[in-house]
């Protein structure tokens, strides 16, 4: 029985490999435990490491390092390829001001980090572990003890401790302060659900379908592509009718007459407008298209050959090559009104309109292989990591600050994933990558990465706690915690007035708090709290990262 105590306690690859693995098993077997249906999740994995190496068993240092790196490297990557076909669309509209809050939120928990620091002379790394801890940002954890080793040749254990002791509370931290605005504000979820119906907080980019009869004179005996040139509008002709005698696919050339009913797919905010603009609006629902419209049909089709990836419409002629009309198209789960320069990715879903034929022949040429789908695009990923870690290797000055700062391996891949993500079919890169297969990167990169974070904190961690002061960074990760959600959530609501399931949301994705989101999803009983969470995450997750180095930086 000798060779099994061996494998868990003499260091080599295999017993690194067995360590981790028990450590990762036996934390996510316990990340299923809830308590008042909250549970801390993944972080297990952590307390779990903590646990093992409190104990003794430990795995070789050099390895301990590299594997951490890595699960790092693979999980800020991962999230983003995730956020970055949101990043930039996030600050359009009513998301610059939900960005504008929740970069409050980050700024006032640096402000009281930076002030614990300075009344009670605790280390920065320390506060910064804390930080971290209290507001859940395992990638800040990963920057700043990143940087860290950057500047000194040596890890600090003090920061993986600090995150460690925060966090439970900070879990519970995140959900008390969105209860007690809730009650401060005496608010009814009843009266929010039907204040926001009263609103109808529609998508301004949903896509809508509304028949038209043709009735401005402006635009009779004209085409379609003509008609499209006097509004600037979006908008797509779908369908065109001539009352019960035919009923044909709408393309570029079609004469648009008198008494015309028309099938149109547009925008919400332009439909009045466009409604304005070519007629009037009648009762006509698809059902009637449907029966009336013998050999035309609707039809799903999804981009997977690389050599679409990255061309509009226009390149593409889909209209005039196959006598077929792209009326939608899908990404991420958002439907949008096709245009003529709308850039396709892989993974886009057309729906077009036409024969079976030509609607075969179109399909032939985008994929539509669900197959291709599968297949991981393996090549992207390691091109964007390899120069995500050179530009996380670049050294950079900013004024004041006597080291150059380093977006460091969390902070370069990052962006770079943010940037292929959206950018990368411009430059004919696949960078498609599906939800399964980026949440198993994702979720393999933070498993590896807690494991070895707990096992390097593991040694001292009881003593810390019990003799060196350590309870008290409880307390200092609650401060951080509930004090700047407060302030901003009193703000949001008071001045703004803000939405509380919008509030809910905002307050859990200024803290990248996947519980909290969870506890503010069952609470709305809709969808309004992940909206605004996934509307403030890239930018937040961002700025965490940013702030917990430049907080090592300075001080």
């Amino acid at each position: 029985m000798e060779w099994i105590s061996a494998l868990f306690t003499n260091e080599g690859v295999a017993q690194s490999v067995v360590v981790l693995a028990a450590v990762i098993a036996i934390g996510l077997l316990l990340s299923k435990i809830k308590v008042a249906n909250i549970s801390f999740g993944i972080t297990w994995i952590l307390f779990t490491g903590i646990a093992f190496s409190h104990f003794g068993m430990e795995i070789n240092s050099q390895i301990l390092h590299f594997i951490k790196e890595f699960g790092l490297i693979l999980f800020v990557y991962s999230i983003g390829l995730q956020v970055g076909p949101s990043f930039f669309s996030s600050f359009k509209q009513g998301g610059i001001q939900l960005n504008m809050l929740a970069l409050g939120v980050v700024l006032l928990g640096v402000l009281v980090t930076i002030s614990i620091h300075y009344i009670t002379g605790l280390p920065m790394p320390t506060m910064v572990g804390i930080l971290s801890g209290a507001i859940t940002n395992t990638p800040g954890l990963g920057a700043a003890q990143q940087t860290y080793m950057d500047i000194y040749g040596s890890a600090d254990p003090s920061i993986g401790m600090g995150y460690a002791v925060a966090y439970p509370l900070g879990v519970l931290g995140i959900i008390s302060s969105l209860l007690l605005i809730k009650y401060f504000f005496k608010i009814n979820l009843e009266k929010e659900m039907a204040k926001l119906e009263k609103l109808g907080e529609d998508s301004p980019d949903e896509t809508v379908k509304v028949s038209i009869r043709i009735a401005n004179p402006a635009i009779y005996g004209k085409k379609i592509i003509e008609v499209k040139r006097l509004i600037d509008k979006h908008f797509v002709i779908s369908r065109v009718a001539k009352g019960d005698e035919w009923v044909k696919i709408a393309g570029a050339g079609t004469v648009l007459d008198k008494g015309y009913d028309i099938l149109v797919i547009t925008e919400v905010q332009d439909k009045e407008s466009v409604v304005a603009f070519l007629g009037k609006e009648i009762c006509k629902s698809e059902d009637s298209w449907s029966v009336i419209d013998k050999d035309v049909i609707p039809r799903r089709v999804i981009v997977t050959k690389s050599a679409v990836n990255g061309k509009s419409l226009s390149d593409l002629k889909l209209g005039k090559a196959f006598d077929i009309t792209v009326t939608r198209i899908n990404r991420a789960g958002l439907d949008l009104v096709a245009r003529a320069n709308f850039k396709l990715q892989i993974g886009d879903r057309l729906t077009i309109v036409g024969n079976q034929e030509s609607i075969d022949a179109a399909a032939s040429l985008l994929g539509n292989s669900m197959d291709r789908l599968r297949e991981p695009n393996l090549t992207s990923i390691f091109i964007g990591i390899a120069l995500g870690i050179i530009l996380g290797s670049l050294p950079f000055f900013i004024p004041g600050i006597p080291q150059p700062v380093k977006l460091g391996l969390a902070g370069g891949p990052l962006i770079v994933a943010i940037l292929m993500s959206r950018f990368g079919p411009k430059l004919k890169l696949v960078t498609y990558t599906t939800m399964s297969a980026n949440l198993m990167l994702r979720e393999i990169g933070i498993s590896l990465f807690l494991a070895c974070v707990g096992l390097d904190a593991g040694g001292g961690f009881v003593d810390t706690i019990i003799n060196k002061g350590g309870a008290v960074w409880i307390l200092y990760g609650v401060v951080i915690t509930v004090v700047p959600l407060l302030i901003i959530g009193i703000i949001a609501r008071w001045r703004y007035k803000l939405n509380y399931f919008t509030l809910m949301g905002l307050l859990s994705g200024s803290t990248t708090d996947p519980p909290a989101l969870a506890f503010a999803n069952a609470t709305a009983g809709n969808d309004m709290p992940a909206v605004s969470y996934a509307t403030v995450y890239p930018l937040t997750m961002f700025l965490r990262v940013l702030s917990a180095q430049l907080l090592i930086l300075l001080f």
